[in-house]
C-alpha cells in the first residue's frame, strides 16, 4: 500500500466519523447553550439541569439519525471490503 492510499483511506474514515457524530454533537451544543443562557438569566446553578437535557437530546437525535448513520458506516465498510484486492496490490 502506498502512502497516498493510506492517507486517502484515513481521510475518508475520519470524514465519515465527523459526519456521523456531528448531529449528536451539534444538538448537545445547542441544548447546552440554551440551558446556560437560562441558568444565567435565572441564577440557577444545578449541574443536573445542564446534564440531563443534553443526554435526552442526544438519545432522541441518535434514534432519529440512526438509519442515516448506519448507512454512512455501512457504505464505508462496504467500500473498504470491496477494495481489499486493490489495497493489497497497492
Amino acid at each position: 500500500m502506498s502512502e497516498a492510499l493510506i492517507i486517502a483511506i484515513a481521510k475518508q474514515a475520519i470524514w465519515t466519523a465527523i459526519l456521523v457524530s456531528a448531529p449528536i454533537l451539534i444538538v448537545s451544543l445547542l441544548i447546552g447553550l440554551f440551558i446556560s443562557i437560562f441558568q444565567a438569566a435565572t441564577s440557577i446553578s444545578d449541574a443536573t439541569l445542564n446534564f440531563a437535557p443534553k443526554v435526552l437530546g442526544a438519545i432522541v437525535v441518535f434514534f432519529f439519525t440512526m438509519p442515516w448513520m448506519l448507512n454512512k458506516l455501512i457504505s464505508l465498510v462496504h467500500y473498504l471490503l470491496k477494495n481489499i484486492p486493490y489495497f493489497i496490490r497497492g
